[in-house]
């Protein structure tokens, strides 16, 4: 099993950055790709970005150029830095490690709230 614990959400202004971290623990060796997942209410979770094992990339469209995605396998951590923060960025943003295609691990979610 894996463990994920995410950190780094919080209350920021429109235009700034944070920088939210997801620590894995557990059989983290099986571990194949992470992403980040948003959720706001009355919405559906959604794919914000995406990283594989051999460091291949995607983002939603809506996240392209202010958002990237990393990970430090040594560390066994995911990275998301988000710059040029807008209100409709906010949301729960959800870490989640995938073991194989039908078989994957969620943390328990950060706010991550922009203010106007």
């Amino acid at each position: 099993q894996v463990q994920l614990v995410e950190s780094g959400g919080g209350l920021v202004q429109a235009g700034g950055s944070l920088r939210l971290s997801c620590a894995a623990s557990g059989s983290t060796s099986s571990i194949r790709a992470m992403g980040w997942y948003r959720q706001s209410p009355g919405k559906q979770r959604e794919l914000v970005a995406r990283i594989s094992s051999d460091g291949t990339t995607n983002y939603a469209d809506s996240v392209k150029g202010r958002f990237t995605i990393s990970r430090d396998n040594a560390k066994n951590t995911a990275y998301l830095q988000m710059n040029s923060l807008k209100p409709e960025d906010t949301a729960a943003y959800y870490c989640k490690a995938e073991v194989s295609w039908v078989v994957s691990y969620w943390g328990q979610g950060t706010q991550v709230t922009v203010s106007s």
